[in-house]
């Protein structure tokens, strides 16, 4: 064999699984995809259309520029500064296929001696991303004795303690557990990543999806060329086209710089018509509808998930983002055991262990934790899902 073997990102390791047992691909038709992370990909109430079909030019069709081709990173630029009060350029951007090529970039070039800082109850890839590119980290306490919410001190506790350069990762709102950053304590962070020996990756893929409005760091941050700060941002969640494959990173033009030179030998740039489309859904007054009909729909669900999953013996510790519940089994059901019951109704949830930074399986304090997702969730499948859930619960 001539290729390291690698196993699949905990969430893909869910996806085979279901696929093994049922013999369909989780999101196809008839199932019921509670273990993913997207967003339905249609018109939301009081929200705008999402086109079918776009036109663009033969020169579309040439390849990409290496770091985003300028109209999206413009409209990429202006949406933030119009509203976040942002001062970037497009110099200030680089397009990815997504969130997590950015992030795993920005790892990549990481220098030996940063030290990362990271929560112990993470978006599943950190670990996986952590763990191939060798990078040294430190784990900020994320579980039940703190109720999964660390508090700014923490994080510097865990900043002073190592006495070197240090990246502090963080998805905010965090997936999967929906916690929140938002003002002074948002502010609090960016400012504790401050200096020549500080850095953060903060990753927003979950923006829009808070409860009292979208939330960015791009808001505290006064000069982003002065910082090591990398704001991670995707057309994913909140513009609802993950097929599009569309993300972006906002940070220096020095790293910005680096972004492209890495594009030329392992990326070759994004699509251009999938580029063309996603600077179309940026149209500031459009997205300012996007916007709001994400916030109000997703609160909608966020609620009545909320009351159902607790009417089934499910504890609860989802804060106020993302389109997850984070929650507890009861009668000491692990989330593994769980999910065998639920293929048999082509139901999956995400096991809460995959969520463990420390990775500790069925015996650490996530054994027993679940994500739901109920992001791909039409309403009217309400009533359906809840009593699944009841029934598989009982065996």
């Amino acid at each position: 064999m001539f290729l390291q073997n690698f196993p699949p990102m905990g969430v893909y390791e869910t996806l085979f699984k279901f696929q093994d047992a049922t013999g369909h691909y989780m999101g196809d038709v008839g199932t019921k995809p509670w273990a993913q992370g997207f967003p339905l990909t249609r018109q939301l109430p009081g929200g705008p259309t999402l086109p079918l079909s776009i036109e663009f030019a033969a020169t579309e069709l040439k390849y990409p520029n290496a770091t985003g081709n300028e109209p999206l990173r413009k409209a990429i630029s202006k949406y933030y500064n119009q509203f976040y009060g942002a001062s970037i350029t497009e110099d200030n951007v680089a397009v990815f296929a997504g969130g997590r090529p950015g992030i795993f970039a920005t790892l990549l070039f990481l220098q030996k001696d940063v030290e990362v800082v990271i929560e112990e109850t993470e978006y599943t890839p950190y670990f996986d991303k952590l763990k191939i590119l060798g990078r040294s980290h430190t784990i900020v306490p994320s579980n039940p004795g703190n109720n999964f919410r660390p508090k700014i001190s923490d994080y510097n506790k865990a900043v002073k303690e190592k006495g070197k350069k240090t990246l502090l990762i963080r998805s905010n709102p965090c997936n999967p557990t929906g916690v929140t950053m938002a003002g002074q304590e948002l502010q609090d962070l960016v400012n504790l990543s401050m200096g020549d020996d500080r850095g953060a990756i903060i990753d927003e893929a979950y923006e829009f999806f808070n409860a009292s409005g979208p939330v960015s760091a791009m808001e505290h941050i006064r000069n982003i060329d002065d910082t090591n700060l990398f704001i991670i941002g995707a057309a994913t969640k909140g513009l609802q086209v993950p097929g599009m494959r569309t993300g972006w990173v906002i940070a220096s033009k020095k790293y910005v710089e680096i972004f492209r030179n890495f594009s030329s030998i392992a990326m070759g740039g994004v699509s251009r018509p999938a580029q063309v489309y996603v600077a179309n859904l940026l149209e500031i007054e459009r997205v300012k509808q996007a916007r709001n009909a994400v916030v109000n729909f997703y609160n909608d669900q966020r609620k009545a998930y909320q009351e159902g999953l607790a009417s089934c013996g499910i504890e609860l510790c989802t804060g106020e983002g993302g389109f997850y519940h984070w929650g507890k089994l009861p009668n000491g059901l692990t989330a593994e055991a769980f999910n065998k019951r639920l293929f048999k109704h082509k139901a999956a949830i995400l096991p809460g262990t995959l969520c463990d930074m420390h990775r500790r399986g069925d015996s650490g304090p996530h054994g027993n934790f679940i994500r739901f997702s109920f992001g791909p969730i039409e309403p009217d499948s309400y009533g359906e899902n809840i009593r699944i859930i009841k029934e598989c619960l009982r065996g």
